[in-house]
């Protein structure tokens, strides 16, 4: 968690539920509150003109939904969208300003989880200039394996769906299927019951 739910009550946030694919906030929106998942999954997307959509991340329990936007005027660039059924802690935008300004040590926290994100941006957009499905795979893989602390071998379940690493990658469903095909006949990853393993 980024913030201490506790802080955030005690400020004057209030806990939202979502529905599964239920709209959080839209492109373009104006900026009116920070977002923190106690539970659940949400996806922040674009869909291009010709209907594709490009996921730049899954965020899940404890993290926070586009928090940067709280620190400027501008109207946000993506969509946030509920996959699963989430509850949401809302704290408005200058409240939580305040907060920050309170308590420092907790605006080092949110800049670092910024940060921490911001790597994962760097890592995965260098291979996809490669236009190497393999590379691309591997490599959002590997950075998702170390994220979440697993190290041996095919001991990592990815927790997303091909579509979704279709979304997050910009490569279409079938390369991505016809990829991980491979990846599993180079040994790279092991598929148990529709599950992949890295």
């Amino acid at each position: 968690m980024i913030v201490c739910e506790n802080l955030l009550f005690s400020h004057g946030a209030r806990l939202q539920n979502y529905n599964s694919g239920e709209i959080i906030f839209e492109e373009g929106s104006n900026v009116k509150y920070y977002f923190q998942i106690k539970t659940g999954t949400v996806k922040l997307t674009n869909f291009h003109e010709n209907g594709k959509e490009f996921i730049h991340g899954l965020p899940f329990d404890g993290h926070s939904v586009a928090e940067t936007y709280v620190f400027h005027d501008k109207n946000y660039a993506v969509n946030a969208v509920a996959v699963t059924d989430c509850e949401i802690i809302k704290l408005e935008k200058e409240k939580f300003r305040e907060l920050m300004i309170q308590n420092p040590e907790k605006l080092i926290d949110l800049y670092t989880y910024t940060a921490d994100r911001m790597h994962y941006r760097y890592v995965i957009s260098a291979p996809l200039s490669l236009m190497d499905p393999l590379t691309i795979m591997k490599k959002l893989m590997t950075h998702l394996k170390g994220y979440f602390g697993f190290e041996e071998p095919f001991s990592f379940a990815v927790p997303y769906t091909r579509q979704q690493l279709a979304s997050l990658t910009g490569l279409r469903i079938e390369t991505v299927i016809r990829t991980i095909k491979k990846m599993e006949k180079n040994k790279i990853v092991k598929i148990d019951n529709g599950k992949i393993y890295y």
